[in-house]
């Protein structure tokens, strides 16, 4: 999991209206969030395939 310092942004009665994050813990966020999107995409892929090979035996087909 990826650990973010997140400043709050309020408004004039105090109530939380926005979150601020440092760019850097940003961009690992955006990286993490990508992750899972990728791991949740393979596993929809491989529940509605027909037939699954895995990355390893599409190498060896591919290199022979």
């Amino acid at each position: 999991m990826v650990q973010v310092k997140e400043k709050y942004v309020t408004d004039g009665n105090g109530r939380k209206v926005a979150v601020q994050l440092d760019l850097k813990e940003y961009r690992k966020l955006r990286e993490y969030l990508e992750d899972i999107q990728d791991a949740l995409d393979q596993k929809r892929a491989k529940a509605t395939a027909r037939k699954y090979i895995s990355f390893e035996e599409l190498e060896r087909r591919l290199k022979a």
